[in-house]
């Protein structure tokens, strides 16, 4: 009987990364969803934190305060107007599901999770590790 591999890659050490296939992601822990995930204003409309409205009107400063103020952002780069999403206390992304593992705003999610294995540390390659 074949056993199967078990993966436990680190996000500290590149060289764990194993090489990115779709088919990777349904049994993962999600590691990738413990990383900071920097995202823009237009993210943030598509998330529906940030009314299309207050992204067009209101200066990324107000915004940021407003956000961080709810728990949505833990960070606001104000030289490039980037957001840092907050993440729970054990690391993971706010927006992942503790029990299934999955985005609960996948059809949402910001660019920077759509675009993640292509663009991130080590492109081509995820910090894979397999459910128990």
């Amino acid at each position: 009987m074949a056993q199967k591999l078990i993966y436990l890659a680190t996000l500290e050490r590149l060289d764990t990364w194993v090489k990115y296939r779709s088919s990777l992601c349904n049994d993962c822990q999600a590691t990738c969803c413990t990383m900071p995930a920097e995202v823009k204003l237009p993210d943030l409309v598509r998330m529906g934190v940030v009314d299309p409205f207050e992204a067009e009107h209101d200066a990324p400063k107000n915004i940021a305060k407003r956000l961080e103020k709810a728990g949505v952002i833990e960070h606001f780069n104000f030289k490039q107007s980037i957001f840092t999403l907050a993440r729970m206390a054990n690391g993971d992304c706010r927006y992942l599901d503790n029990e299934t593992r999955r985005c609960t705003i996948y059809e949402l999610r910001p660019n920077t999770c759509r675009n993640h294995p292509k663009i991130g540390p080590r492109p081509g390659y995820c910090a894979y590790r397999s459910k128990p």
